[in-house]
């Protein structure tokens, strides 16, 4: 198939191969071997940017409802009526109610320790529809949550904080107050721990405490009234119109909010950071690319006999252009196709290669209180691998038309006078 191909394409593989300037065939596999790493580089991590963005956006859903519709000021009223006109969007998959307040857990421990969790009253069964906090448990079960029994289910750093397990005690203390002879005292009720549940997301581990929705009505004194409702859709990324459209259908004058806005912030420096790597990582890569500059101004320099030989046999300047374009053209691909099989190796089993490295050295690099999550996930999207290596090889296709066009203006002449 060679024989059959263009004499500058031939020609251009052979100085490729050519083992006679071995510090040439050096700056060439150097070249090389850049774009490859920078390429490798910035698919890892994007690939951690992808798997960060869909890790993170799947635990909140896990323990938070798509969108929740509340009242202003007061809670919502006839819940039971408002639920079965929600449930009638098309859109809307499930719905259940919740009681919510701001409360202060201790624990009944030696040390006596606190920490301020949000408690959040539900109803086991529609719960279970709209969260999968009933997948997250550690110990215990959702179903532990019974009306009167006044037991509750904590997050795994909470339980950790206050030092208790399932069957110990903790006191729950809401700021509104019990007027008493010896003055204002805040209101507490003792809770049994019948659960501890573990979302990956350390803002809800360390801060949510789940109750049944009758016990929480007691404590906070709602009455029949609830807070809101806790609405999954079929499809989550249209929650912000879906919602609008319930709140509109229930008659208006109720507060709408859908997990887009209330971790709007977490999407969006994710997004920003992935796109500054994007372009800060790219610089890593031009240099790599015009790394291929130097090597063919040296292989110009080297190969000006030659030159010189093609265009007394007739090659025409636009041939010897193509013949260092080729060379160029053919070290940018090989490091392109290389660095993007390295980078989607290394993405898919980064994982691995993470917690290999933490047993070797003795560390956590992941601190869930600071990133979120303690594990390192990665997602490899086609669109990113193939704009990543467009973008490198055509940089290396531009790097390659200066040196090739210095080789086209050789004079023959003057490159044998001192031959």
């Amino acid at each position: 198939m060679m024989r059959d191909a263009p004499f500058e394409l031939r020609i251009g593989r052979r100085y490729l191969r050519s083992t006679g300037n071995r510090f040439l065939s050096f700056i060439s596999l150097m070249s090389m071997l850049g774009v490859a790493i920078g390429v490798a580089v910035l698919i890892v991590v994007l690939s951690v940017m992808n798997g960060f963005e869909r890790e993170l956006r799947s635990r909140i859903l896990s323990m938070t409802s798509h969108a929740t519709v509340t009242g202003f000021g007061a809670g919502l009223a006839d819940w039971p009526a408002r639920r079965e006109q929600a449930l009638a969007h098309p859109e809307v998959r499930a719905v259940a109610p919740y009681v919510e307040g701001e409360a202060l857990a201790i624990g009944e421990s030696s040390d006596a320790a606190s920490s301020a969790v949000a408690v959040r009253g539900v109803d086991p069964v529609l719960e279970a529809q709209v969260s999968a906090v009933g997948e997250r448990m550690q110990s215990g079960s959702l179903a532990a949550l019974e009306p009167g029994a006044y037991r509750v289910l904590l997050g795994s750093e909470v339980a950790a904080r206050l030092g208790v397990g399932v069957g110990d005690t903790v006191v729950l203390a809401v700021a509104q107050g019990n007027v008493t002879p010896a003055g204002v005292v805040p209101r507490m009720r003792r809770f049994t721990v019948g659960g501890v549940f573990y979302s990956g997301m350390y803002e809800i581990d360390s801060g949510l405490a789940l109750v049944h929705m009758a016990d929480a009505a007691r404590l906070m004194r709602t009455g029949a009234d609830v807070t809101g409702l806790r609405l999954a859709m079929r499809d989550p990324l249209r929650a912000p119109s879906v919602a609008r459209e319930v709140a509109e259908s229930l008659g208006g004058g109720l507060w709408v909010e859908d997990w887009t806005q209330r971790h709007a912030n977490f999407f969006r420096s994710i997004e920003l950071t992935k796109r500054m790597m994007f372009f800060i990582l790219l610089l890593v890569v031009a240099v790599a690319a015009f790394n291929i500059v130097s090597t063919l101004v040296m292989a110009v320099k080297d190969k000006q006999p030659d030159i010189a030989i093609l265009r007394t046999l007739g090659a025409t300047p636009g041939s010897v252009l193509a013949v260092f374009a080729t060379q160029g053209t053919v070290i940018g691909l090989l490091g392109t196709l290389g660095g993007v099989a390295l980078g989607v190796a290394l993405s898919l089993n980064l994982e691995r290669l993470v917690h290999g490295l933490e047993r070797l050295v003795g560390t956590r690099f992941m601190d869930a209180s600071v990133y979120l999550m303690s594990d390192l996930p990665a997602r490899v999207l086609p669109g990113d691998v193939t704009l990543i290596a467009v973008t490198a090889f055509a940089l290396c296709c531009l790097s390659t038309l200066y040196p090739a066009w210095r080789a086209a203006r050789t004079q023959p002449a003057r490159a044998l006078r001192h031959e």
